[in-house]
C-alpha cells in the first residue's frame, strides 16, 4: 500500500490507535460460533506498508474460546492468525494482498486475554504469569508493583506480550565490565525468560485442537519459544528478577566518526567504551548528521544528584509527539521532495537535542520500567530493516565501524546521483545472546528460532549488534539501497569473528521492489544462518512446529514458503 500524506498524518496522529475502520455488520461467516464476537475491520500494520481491508476479526474472552474459535476453523477450511497490537512490520500476520484473507479469522488476544498472577517474589525463583493479550507496559507495571522486572525489553510499551515472545523481542543489554547478573535476570531475549507456555495444538485422539502446557523442561517447548506466528500461545510463565533502579544519560556531542571508530584507533569515546562502562546502549544516528544521539544505562539503586527521577515511562516527548515542524517536513518528503532528506535528518537531530533541554532529558533516575520504554504509538511510523551480528566483545567496535563506513559510502553515493532512500535514522543496540541456564530450569533448551539462538561451534560469541535503518515506506530507491545493505550484512560478517541473522518483526529479503521478497533469503539464507555448526534447530523447530498444527491453520502464504511443511 502507497503511503500517502494523509495516510502519514493518520498513522502519526496522537489518536492513532491501530484499526481505523471497524464494520457495524451483524453477519459473521457460516457457522462461526455464535458467543465469540466477531466484526470486520481493517488490518494495518505499523508503517502501513499491510493492509486488508474488511478483515474478519473476533474477541474471545477466554483462552476456552481461541480452541472453540480454531476448532471452527479446522472444520471450515480457515486460517487463524493471532492479533495484538499490530506493531510489526515484517507479513507474519498476514501478508499484503493475501490470496487467503477472505478465509482467514484474527484473533484479538488484546481485550480480554490479560490476567496476569505472580507465583513467585523469591530471587532466583521469582515467576509471573500472564496471558498473550496484556501489553508490555502492562506486564512491566505488574511487576513492578510487585518489586519485580526484568532487565531489557522492547521500547514501545504498546505491543503484546505474546508477540513480543512469537519474535524473540529485545532490548538493549549486556554485562557491563565486572556485572553479574542478579538471580532471575538475563541478558538476551524475553523469550529465553520462558518458564511454560500453554498452546492450542492438534490432539489426535480428541479429533481436534486442545489447549496443552509445555514446560521449559520439555524438548518441545523451544519450537514455541519464538515461534513466528506459526503456533497460537494464550499464556506463558516468564521468570523475572528484582526490580532495579536505572539512570539512562542522553550523550548528542559525539561525533559519529569517533563513537564508531575502527579498533585501535585512537578514539576514546567509542561504542565499546560505554558498552564496557554501562553494559547497556542505543545510538541513534539520524541521517545526514554527524552527531549521533546515544543512550547509555547503567544500574543505579539510588539517585544520581544530577539525575531526573521519573515516576512513568514515555520520558522524550519531542520524539514520541511529533513536533508541527518536523511533521510539516515529513509531509513535504511523502509528497516528493525526497531532496529534503538531509534537512530532515538535520531537523530531527535539532529537535532531538533541543529537547533533551528543554524537559530536562539528559540524565534520568527511576524504576526499570520507565527508563526503557521510550516509545509511544504517535512517533513517526517508518520502514525499518533489522539485523543481529552475533560477535564477542573484543569484537564490538569492529563490528559498528565496519557498518558505519559501509553505510556512510552508501548513503553518499545515492546523494551523489540525486537519491535519497533514507529519511530516517540508523539505530544501535547491543545485547546477549538466549543461553538457556538463565531461566535455572534444568534441562531447558534455547528457543530454537530465535534471532539470538547461541552457534553452537562459537561459544565466545556472547555479543549481538542489533542494526535497524529506518525510512519513509515510499522514500524512491529504497528497496534497491536495503538490498545492497542486506547483502553486505550477510558477506561482510563471516569468518571467525562475526555472522548474521535477519530480526523477523522488521524489513529483510529485498529485492530492488520489495521486501520479504527475495526467493533465495526466504528459502536458503535465512535458513541457512540457524544451520551453522552444525545446528539441526531449524528443521526440527519447523517440524515440530507443524506436528503440533498438521493442518496448517497457524500460517499464512509467507510462512508457507518461509516455514514449510512436509513435502
Amino acid at each position: 500500500m502507497a503511503l500517502t500524506r494523509r495516510g502519514f498524518l493518520e498513522a502519526s496522529a496522537a489518536t492513532a490507535v491501530g484499526a481505523l475502520w471497524m464494520s457495524t455488520e451483524s453477519s459473521s461467516p457460516p457457522g462461526f460460533p455464535a458467543d465469540v464476537p466477531i466484526h470486520r475491520e481493517v488490518y494495518r500494520n505499523w508503517a502501513g506498508e499491510i493492509q486488508v481491508t474488511g478483515a474478519w476479526t473476533c474477541v474471545p474472552r477466554s483462552p476456552a474460546d481461541v480452541v472453540t474459535v480454531v476448532n471452527w476453523a479446522h472444520r471450515n477450511g480457515w486460517a487463524v492468525r493471532a492479533r495484538g497490537y499490530r506493531h510489526t512490520w515484517a507479513p507474519l500476520t498476514v501478508p499484503n494482498g493475501d490470496p487467503d484473507a477472505d478465509r482467514t479469522v484474527l484473533v484479538d488476544t488484546t481485550r480480554h486475554l490479560t490476567a496476569m498472577t505472580v507465583l513467585s517474589t523469591t530471587p532466583g525463583t521469582a515467576a509471573v504469569r500472564a496471558q498473550t493479550g496484556v501489553t508490555m507496559e502492562e506486564f512491566l507495571g505488574y511487576c513492578e508493583e510487585h518489586g519485580l522486572g526484568v532487565t531489557n525489553t522492547p521500547a514501545p510499551g504498546e505491543l503484546s506480550l505474546g508477540g513480543v515472545l512469537a519474535i524473540n523481542g529485545h532490548g538493549t543489554s549486556v554485562p557491563a565490565d565486572g556485572e553479574t547478573a542478579p538471580p532471575g535476570h538475563g541478558y538476551g531475549s524475553l523469550s529465553n525468560l520462558v518458564l511454560s507456555l500453554t498452546a492450542v495444538v492438534w490432539d489426535a485422539s480428541a479429533g481436534g485442537y486442545v489447549l496443552r502446557t509445555f514446560d521449559r523442561a520439555d524438548p518441545d517447548c523451544a519450537a514455541f519459544l519464538t515461534h513466528l506466528g506459526r503456533a497460537f500461545v494464550t499464556e506463558v510463565t516468564l521468570r523475572v528478577g528484582e526490580n532495579q533502579n536505572l539512570r539512562c544519560v542522553s550523550i548528542v556531542d559525539i561525533p559519529a566518526t569517533e563513537l564508531f571508530a575502527p579498533p585501535g584507533s585512537g578514539a576514546r569515546r567509542t561504542l565499546a567504551s560505554f558498552v564496557g562502562a554501562a553494559g547497556r546502549v542505543e545510538a541513534i544516528w539520524f541521517a545526514f548528521t554527524e552527531n549521533p544521539w546515544l543512550k547509555v544505562w547503567s544500574v543505579a539503586p539510588t539517585r544520581p544528584l544530577t539525575s531526573r527521577p521519573v515516576v512513568t515511562p514515555y520520558n522524550y516527548p519531542f520524539s514520541d509527539n511529533v513536533p508541527r515542524p518536523v511533521a510539516e517536513l515529513a509531509e513535504r518528503l511523502i509528497g516528493g521532495a525526497w531532496a529534503l532528506s538531509p534537512t530532515f535528518g538535520q531537523l530531527q537531530y535539532t529537535t532531538a537535542v533541543t529537547g533533551l533541554t528543554a524537559t530536562l532529558g539528559h540524565d534520568l533516575w527511576g524504576p526499570s520500567k520507565n527508563l526503557m520504554l521510550y516509545v509511544k504509538p504517535t512517533t513517526l511510523r517508518e520502514h525499518a530493516n533489522g539485523y543481529a551480528v552475533h560477535t564477542n566483545r573484543a569484537s564490538l567496535q569492529r563490528v559498528v565501524s565496519e557498518f558505519a563506513q559501509f553505510y556512510r559510502r552508501q548513503l553518499a553515493a545515492y546523494q551523489a546521483r540525486g537519491e535519497f532512500p533514507v529519511t530516517g535514522q540508523v539505530e544501535i543496540r547491543v545485547a546477549g545472546v538466549d543461553r538457556a541456564a538463565d531461566v535455572g530450569v534444568p534441562g531447558a533448551r534455547p528457543p530454537a528460532l530465535s534471532a539470538v539462538r547461541p552457534r553452537p561451534d562459537h561459544p565466545e560469541w556472547d555479543t549481538v549488534v542489533w542494526f535497524d535503518v529506518l525510512s519513509f515506506p515510499t522514500a524512491p530507491r529504497l528497496h534497491a539501497f536495503y538490498r545492497e545493505m542486506e547483502r553486505f550484512f550477510f558477506t561482510n560478517y563471516t569468518g571467525s569473528y562475526a555472522f548474521c541473522r535477519a530480526e523477523w518483526s522488521k524489513g529483510w529479503g529485498y529485492t530492488d521492489e520489495a521486501a520479504w521478497a527475495d526467493p533465495t533469503m526466504l528459502t536458503r539464507t535465512v535458513p541457512d544462518s540457524y544451520r551453522q555448526g552444525p545446528d539441526p534447530s531449524w528443521e526440527w523447530a519447523v517440524g515440530t512446529l507443524d506436528r503440533y498444527d498438521p493442518h496448517r491453520l497457524f500460517s499464512n502464504s509467507f510462512l508457507d514458503v518461509l516455514l514449510p511443511g512436509a513435502a
